[in-house]
């Protein structure tokens, strides 16, 4: 019984050094904010009672991602499969966010804890993209994907979601550090306005998996604002960069 009060005591702990241990909601939007960092939260609580390195927290993430990507490209498109797709997805991105708090709660993470972190969401985005593409290939009466133009339309997507992704890493990198407090705070308009862009939003669009046509039209209308989002994205970083001297 003493153990069980133990346990309970370091999660409650846990839990709280995480909430005064949050990174900015600057920018990002209100899934992210809401829904993803709080779950994260509770699984970094539970990896560090557990034990769990960062790492091993992403390479779990990269797990339950990856087993989605694979079911989109290889089982058939049912309704009880995207279920399972978006569930995939969806904690998949939810242990994404816990490595990076566990890693805060430990003191501080790593380089090569980051650049590992990095790659498996450059490589899910990717894959996801082309599993999306394989599908459409192999059930073009279910999607409605006959005509080869549509396999065009994963395509486009994965190149801008690739390229918001690099394009946002490196200029956070290029960019100088604002000192903790300064600069103006979240702005809830912003996290309503990049929910199109949210990776949990897009995760939801595989709960139409088993609808075919409804899925392929979500699924666009989320290519064509990425493909805006990037364009918008591209003009700023761009103009931010600009005035920075090396």
């Amino acid at each position: 019984m003493s153990g069980t009060v133990t346990e309970a005591s370091t999660e409650a702990s846990a839990l709280t050094r995480l909430k005064s241990a949050q990174k900015s909601a600057k920018g990002i939007s209100l899934y992210s904010r809401f829904v993803n960092r709080p779950a994260g939260r509770y699984l970094a609580a539970g990896a560090y009672r557990a034990g769990l390195t960062p790492n091993q927290v992403t390479l779990i993430s990269a797990g339950f991602s990856f087993a989605a990507v694979l079911g989109v490209a290889f089982a058939g498109p049912t309704w009880g499969v995207g279920l399972l797709v978006w569930l995939g997805l969806a904690v998949g991105f939810a242990f994404d966010s816990a490595d990076g708090q566990l890693a805060r709660l430990r003191g501080g993470g790593s380089a090569a804890g980051e650049w590992l972190d990095h790659v498996v969401d450059c490589a899910k985005i990717t894959a996801l993209h082309t599993a999306v593409l394989i599908a459409f290939y192999r059930h073009p009466e279910h999607f409605g994907t006959a005509s080869d133009g549509w396999l065009l339309v994963p395509l486009g997507f994965q190149l801008a979601a690739v390229v918001t992704f690099f394009g946002g890493l490196l200029t956070e990198q290029l960019k100088p550090k604002a000192a903790p407090g300064q600069g103006p705070g979240p702005s809830t308009v912003r996290a309503v306005a990049l929910l199109p862009v949210d990776h949990g939003v897009f995760c939801l669009v595989f709960l139409l998996l088993g609808g075919g046509v409804a899925f392929r039209w979500a699924y666009t209308g989320l290519g064509v604002a990425a493909a805006l989002f990037l364009v918008a994205f591209l003009a700023k970083w761009f103009r931010e960069l600009s005035a920075v001297h090396r």
